[in-house]
């Protein structure tokens, strides 16, 4: 049965009484599986937002491969450029620290850890060639089950390793592309042409995810996700194609074809909406993310410090319950902190850092990083350029801790509790009368929310081999 193809209303729903549901309630209600009719309500007021953007789609969709090719081009001059640029001796784009690198993981991972969820409402048809190219590109997304390619859980790994796993916090605006992909996930139905569209800007290169891996690579940040990326949305044979072959085959051969592709159009702008890479690259700052992790913990530190050591009169917990701001300009003017200087001539760094620290295990990676490049300042300028060799040694470095492409995934031992769910999936698959009914049980276990799960990876590694 073909997709129906719905159309969205022209104008605003001015009789909606509803206030605009905000971008991170929806997405944690998404991720915890709720399904409800706000997420088609949000995704029609986000296609309002987008319908001012403008769009660089070609007009006739003809010349779309064309359209790939020349964004491809124009990518490329561009990234050597910047490399050109470095070569010369010029600075990072983007990263001015390691700490400004991390606040970019963190401040990206609402979108990161929904990765390709736009797709998964097309799985239902996966007996359809029609969505063909679309359903592989979500099986690519999800490693095809394998745990060192799912991109979810690539990410996932990136933040646990740099300590930047306090993300649920971000502004509303750091979810609203995560919340627009799971809600097209949730009502693809309804929305096919936007998914489709979305899908066609989602998965050209930018110039951003070039510079980036570049950049974390130079700051010892393992890049793989990133250039996992570039190297799957290679606009030949890559995500970048398959999205152009599938609007083809997508494409209605009764009805208004000029509506649907008006309709892809708008789905494409909904890559526009929210934080981007780049804006929050171009937002941190950081003395107020400094801020910020202080006084997250002065919420606990107000009532577990003793009262042996006083600033001003005051109790350490007393500063840290009335004015963190100022306790922290008093700590540099008494020189526990001395900024602009190696931060292990700091008391106050000497408290938080090493296994005898008094203060170990307060502060994450993440923040003693934050910390660490606050109290450095420009002391050590040398790290804004790394050494050509440095580099090599540091890809080498994140290449070898690496499993094979080819590696296999090893078998449950029977009467394992870990892996009960993984031998209890197996059972049911193997009681089911056809493919079919073995598909419709394995579709539940792809969703976003849970394909990379031990039992999800699985799942994918089995629909894959179905469905191809």
């Amino acid at each position: 049965m073909p997709m129906t193809l719905h159309r969205l209303p022209a104008a605003p729903r001015a009789a909606d009484p509803r206030p605009p549901q905000e971008s991170r309630e929806l997405y944690f209600a998404l991720l915890d599986g709720a399904s409800h009719e706000d997420a088609a309500h949000y995704l029609q007021d986000q296609l309002q937002r987008a319908a001012a953007l403008p769009c660089d789609l070609p007009d006739d969709p003809a010349a779309l491969d064309a359209w790939v090719r020349q964004r491809t081009e124009a990518v490329g001059r561009q990234y050597q450029a910047y490399l050109e640029q470095r070569r010369a001796g010029g600075a990072r784009r983007y990263f001015a620290s390691k700490a400004h690198a991390l606040h970019f993981l963190r401040g990206v991972a609402p979108t990161k850890l929904v990765d390709g969820a736009w797709l998964y409402g097309l799985l239902q048809r996966w007996d359809d060639g029609r969505f063909t190219a679309l359903i592989q590109t979500y099986l690519e997304e999800l490693g095809e089950g394998l745990p060192e390619k799912n991109h979810v859980v690539l990410y996932r790994k990136l933040l646990a390793s740099q300590g930047c796993d306090d993300w649920q916090q971000l502004d509303d605006e750091h979810f609203v592309q995560g919340a627009i992909q799971l809600a097209l996930a949730e009502h693809a139905e309804r929305f096919l042409p936007e998914v489709i569209g979305f899908n066609l800007g989602y998965e050209q290169l930018p110039l951003h995810l070039l510079i980036t891996s570049y950049e974390l690579t130079e700051l010892g940040i393992d890049p793989y996700y990133f250039t996992l990326h570039v190297t799957v949305d290679n606009a030949d044979n890559g995500h970048a194609h398959k999205a152009v072959q599938g609007l083809r085959a997508a494409w209605p051969q009764m009805g208004d074809g000029a509506a649907f592709y008006q309709r892809v159009r708008n789905g494409y702008r909904l890559n526009d909406l929210g934080a981007s890479t780049v804006s929050v690259i171009g937002d941190f700052d950081l003395s107020t993310e400094v801020q910020r992790i202080f006084e997250k913990k002065a919420a606990v530190g107000q009532f577990v410090h003793s009262d042996y050591c006083r600033f001003e009169g005051r109790t350490v917990n007393q500063w840290l319950a009335e004015d963190v701001e100022q306790f922290l300009a008093l700590l540099e003017t008494r020189g526990w902190i001395k900024r602009g200087h190696d931060p292990q001539e700091s008391r106050f760094w000497q408290l938080i850092v090493g296994e005898q620290a008094p203060m170990f295990g307060v502060f994450s990676t993440y923040e003693q990083q934050m910390i660490h490049d606050w109290i450095a300042g420009d002391w050590h300028a040398e790290g804004k350029r790394s050494p050509r060799g440095a580099l090599l040694k540091s890809q080498a470095r994140f290449n070898a801790r690496r499993p094979a492409a080819d590696a296999t995934v090893p078998q449950a031992p029977a009467g394992n509790d870990f892996d009960a769910e993984l031998q209890l999936l197996e059972q049911q698959l193997a009681r089911q009368p056809d493919r079919a009914a073995r598909m419709r049980l394995l579709l539940p276990l792809l969703t976003p929310q849970r394909h990379h799960s031990a039992a999800g990876l699985l799942a994918t590694r089995l629909f894959n081999g179905l469905f191809n």
